[in-house]
């Protein structure tokens, strides 16, 4: 193998970003996600012992694997000296160093996302470009959130100072070529303006991070704690998780296949959810009465963790065995380890059995505006985030954000005719659901979403 070897393990379902690095034979892992395999694959790939796993935080928007991967590997957590974890670790302070074969590592305590953060420099004896793994203290276009779950006794105020104490006194004082790999992009609850790159420089960011332009304290400490966007309840559990130790993957209950007769005895139980993990297209063609949709193929674990408690028993209905498994392993990266089986042969063995479907039409951006034009009893919920729906939208589309559909359609009139749009058809599909339990029958799901009306070149309001 090369004398250093970095990786960087992009989880786009969750803008999740963990890091192997690797030099003669020894290797380090960062911020591992819950199913820890492929760390293991590649650093044996590599020929090198993973001796230490590192923690930047306590993460609260995913379980950490590091518990896992210690014991798998004999390898040592090491944590910020303020994270008071109750797991075997090293305790790591400001200027400690740790070296990795011919690697050396610097941890830079930075409180401000949590109190807890720190970042890692590493360092090769080739004179190439430092690399900074900076956690969610500094992400490529924006800084660390300061509210989330590790921050408990300090308010989003005094975090926000400490980020801005910890940017100008360590991360802004690196060399510009120093590059920066942070555990987040786009997607992320963890800040507001994340970026689609998953990489840049300190320099870079200098320029073009809003986050780190020259002004006083108190003006960055207003921006950083204004209008912050609700944060997801499992982020509360699963920092917890992370400060105690999840336990191993194979530990948890296996997924139970169910026949549809089976299902309709679960489904008795009000504490059970029918969760649908097709596509939109697939859910609005037939699916279970009272089933939710929330499709594998976009941010499935976050929005479940979003509008579902920590504890709730899914009874998962996919279009076969292996994307069950799949949506079980993405459901336990965020913590929500219960469920309640799976529906045996999907819907084919469903509509076999003679069990009723309902149905969600999906609809065309010329559709929606044909009905706007003609239908005046048509109401149309756009279940974007506000910012989104600030920066354009449907005219007459009312704000309904998706993580509180469920609280807002008591507020809405069920009988009318309903159109729901977000910015491509997979947030909408989830909200037609909720809306369905509600009452409402009229429900049309607008394919393509906001992107497709405006690529239409149809009207926007703002």
């Amino acid at each position: 193998m090369n004398s250093t070897y970095f990786k960087q393990f992009y989880l786009n379902c969750l803008a999740h970003a963990s890091y192997l690095v690797c030099s003669n034979s020894e290797s380090v892992v960062v911020d591992p996600q819950r199913d820890v395999e492929q760390y293991l694959t590649e650093a044996e790939t590599q020929n090198a012992t993973i001796k230490y796993i590192f923690e930047t935080h306590l993460h609260a928007d995913f379980v950490s694997g590091h518990c896992e991967l210690a014991e798998r590997t004999g390898a040592e957590i090491v944590c910020g000296a303020r994270a008071a974890v109750e797991f075997p670790h090293r305790s790591a302070h400001h200027g400690d160093t740790f070296q990795v074969g011919a690697l050396k590592l610097t941890v830079f305590e930075t409180p401000g996302h949590t109190p807890e953060s720190i970042c890692i420099l590493v360092e090769t004896q080739d004179g190439s470009a430092p690399r900074l793994l900076t956690g969610d203290t500094l992400f490529i276009g924006d800084v660390g959130r300061p509210d989330v779950a590790g921050s408990k006794g300090y308010t989003p105020q005094e975090m926000a100072g400490m980020m801005y104490d910890s940017l100008h006194s360590t991360i802004l004082k690196l060399d510009d070529r120093v590059e920066v790999y942070p555990a987040h992009g786009a997607g992320s609850l963890c800040g507001k303006n994340l970026s689609t790159e998953t990489s840049s420089t300190i320099g870079q960011q200098k320029r073009l991070n809003y986050a780190l332009q020259p002004m006083p304290r108190d003006e960055f400490i207003r921006m950083m704690t204004a209008e912050l966007p609700d944060l997801p309840g499992y982020f509360f559990n699963d920092a917890e998780i992370n400060r105690i130790g999840a336990r191993r993957l194979s530990k948890l209950p296996s997924v139970t296949p169910l026949s549809p007769e089976q299902c309709t005895q679960r489904m008795k139980d009000p504490t059970i959810v029918v969760l649908d993990v097709r596509p939109a297209e697939s859910y609005g063609s037939g699916h279970v009465p009272g089933a939710i949709n929330i499709g594998l193929g976009g941010q499935f674990a976050s929005w479940a963790g979003t509008l579902f408690a920590i504890e709730t028993r899914f009874l998962i209905v996919a279009d076969n065995e292996d994307r069950v498994q799949e949506a079980v392993t993405r459901l336990a990266r965020v913590g929500m380890e219960q469920n309640a089986g799976f529906l045996a042969g999907g819907m084919n063995a469903w509509v076999a059995s003679g069990y009723p479907t309902n149905r969600i039409e999906q609809i065309s951006v010329t559709e929606l505006n044909r009905r706007r034009e003609q239908q005046q009893s048509l109401q149309l919920f756009d279940v974007r985030r506000k910012p989104e729906y600030n920066g354009g939208h449907v005219p007459g589309a009312q704000l309904a954000t998706l993580a509180h559909i469920d609280t807002l359609a008591n507020n809405f009139d069920c009988s009318r005719p309903t159109a729901v749009i977000c910015a491509g058809g997979y947030r909408s599909s989830i909200a037609t659901g909720f809306l369905a339990r509600h009452g409402f029958h009229q429900l049309s799901n607008v394919t393509g979403g906001t992107a497709a009306w405006i690529n239409a070149q149809l009207p926007v309001e703002k």
